[in-house]
C-alpha cells in the first residue's frame, strides 16, 4: 500500500509542478481552409486561422504566442500534458500556419490546438471546433 501511495504523490507533485503559459479567453484557433463538411479531391490544403494571440516556433518562449497542432481522427488530448507526436498528433513546430496532407478516402476529423513553447497546451487550452471533411 505505501508503494502506490508514493507513486501517486510523486504523480500527483509532477503535475501540481507544471506550470501553464497563459492563454487568452479573446483567442480564435480556426480553420481557414478546408471548411466543415467540404468534399475534396485528392491533396488537401489546410490553413490555420489565429486570433488575439501569436505564433512561434516550439522551443522559443514568447508570451502570447504557441504553435499549432493538428488533431486528425482524434479527440483532443489532455490539456494538462505535453501534445504527443504521432499520425493522429501532427506538430507544427516551426511556426507554419498551413499544410499541404494527403489523407485516405474517406471521412476525416481535424481540430486544431496551440502548444507553448514545450507543447503543452495554454491555460484556458485554445482550440478550434472540430470539422469534418470528406475525401475522395
Amino acid at each position: 500500500m505505501r508503494f502506490f501511495l508514493l507513486i501517486f504523490l510523486m504523480a500527483w507533485n509532477a503535475e501540481s509542478a507544471l506550470e501553464y503559459s497563459p492563454g487568452s479567453k479573446n483567442a480564435s484557433l480556426y480553420f481557414i481552409s478546408p471548411k466543415h463538411q467540404e468534399i475534396i479531391n485528392g491533396e488537401i490544403s489546410i490553413k490555420f486561422g489565429l486570433r488575439n494571440f501569436g505564433v512561434s516556433p516550439a522551443g522559443v518562449a514568447v508570451p502570447g504566442t504557441g504553435h499549432h497542432h493538428l488533431i486528425i481522427d482524434a479527440e483532443l488530448p489532455p490539456v494538462n500534458q505535453p501534445i504527443r507526436s504521432d499520425k493522429n498528433h501532427v506538430h507544427f513546430g516551426k511556426g507554419q500556419t498551413e499544410v499541404q496532407l494527403k489523407l485516405e478516402p474517406g471521412s476525416h476529423t481535424l481540430q486544431l490546438l496551440l502548444g507553448d513553447h514545450r507543447h503543452i497546451p495554454h491555460d484556458p487550452a485554445i482550440a478550434s471546433e472540430q470539422i469534418t471533411i470528406l475525401v475522395h
